[in-house]
């Protein structure tokens, strides 16, 4: 023991002990990568604030951006079997569904929701590519068969987000056949005369592309999303061909007619209010409420004044004598 042991606090350690820093505070773009602050990247929609490049956004996230004050209310999609075909590769099908769960705090890879966008009722439905790549299994036929249903039944028109890998590989032969499902869930919204339109996001590919993907009235992409069925790597070992550069990206094929518009992540939720709403056959979008107007002060009309004690039948001073 020295005098400082016994005299002065131990506050050293304290001092220069190192701070532990969360990991999740920047997030580096895999474009051009450059490190963005957690708040100002959110604040942003998930896009670089200096390349543009869109990130992928989870389909929560994207609901709160695009519903009214971000309130919006689950639509209950029926469960399927939980591993049909007991399958298993490196892991058992129902543990990497628990990890997926675990990794994305979300049940299933894709999210229905019923709101308001621009005081238009809607029912949407999004991908989240970070579960299990967004794959199609049964719950994802299940969720767009869910959608399509409740739109038909409240006349509300139907918004998806895709963002997917294909189809869900641990399911077989169950998941190819949500393809011809989700095409006669779509075929019931035409039937009803409501507009369906499809908002494709980077990856869209497999199945899902060629399936309820591209069946939309109306096809808008975020810049340069990867949208296909094979992947271009795929193709160039095919073919044994170098394919040209922006192949299969949204830009490319918005030239070659595939895409009605491609738009900006900031700009999706009014193009997406002012088509819907065209669609639907409503007035333009109202894009905020003036204050009523101010009654006016109730007056009499100046013909109606008097002067003050005077009785109105009784002449005026300066008003003269008919007898004189």
């Amino acid at each position: 023991m020295n005098w400082i042991t016994n005299y002065v606090r131990p506050r050293i350690n304290s001092i220069f002990s190192r701070r532990e820093t969360p990991e999740n505070l920047w997030t580096k773009c895999d474009e051009c990568g450059t490190m963005l602050f957690h708040r100002e990247l959110s604040d942003n929609l998930n896009v670089c604030t200096n390349c543009d490049h869109h990130m992928a956004l989870t389909p929560r996230d994207r609901f709160n951006a695009l519903f009214d004050n971000g309130l919006f209310t689950e639509i209950q999609v029926p469960e399927p079997l939980a591993d049909p075909l007991k399958f298993r590769d490196q892991k058992k099908y129902p543990d990497r569904m628990k990890a997926a769960r675990h990794q994305t705090a979300e049940h299933e890879a894709m999210l229905v929701a019923e709101g308001e966008m621009g005081r238009t009722p809607i029912i949407a439905a999004a991908q989240d590519f970070s579960f299990m790549g967004g794959s199609m299994g049964m719950f994802v036929g299940n969720a767009i068969i869910a959608a399509a249903e409740r739109a038909v039944a409240t006349g509300r028109p139907l918004i998806l987000f895709s963002a997917a890998g294909g189809a869900r590989m641990q399911e077989g032969i169950l998941s190819l056949m949500q393809m011809p499902r989700t095409t006669v869930a779509v075929q019931m919204l035409k039937e009803a005369g409501l507009p369906y339109i499809v908002v494709l996001t980077h990856p869209t590919t497999g199945g899902v592309t060629a399936s309820y993907a591209m069946l939309g009235d109306v096809h808008i992409a975020e810049p340069n999303a990867l949208i296909c069925f094979a992947g271009p790597r795929v193709i160039e070992q095919t073919i044994r061909e170098t394919l040209p550069e922006g192949f299969q990206r949204s830009e490319y094929l918005l030239d070659h007619g595939m895409l009605d518009r491609v738009t900006h992540r900031r700009q999706m939720r009014d193009e997406l209010i002012s088509i819907t709403r065209m669609l639907m056959r409503q007035t333009p979008p109202v894009m905020g409420d003036l204050p009523a107007p101010e009654a006016a002060p109730d007056t009499p009309p100046a013909d109606s004044e008097v002067a003050p004690n005077q009785a109105p039948d009784q002449p005026s001073e300066t008003q003269a004598d008919p007898k004189t």
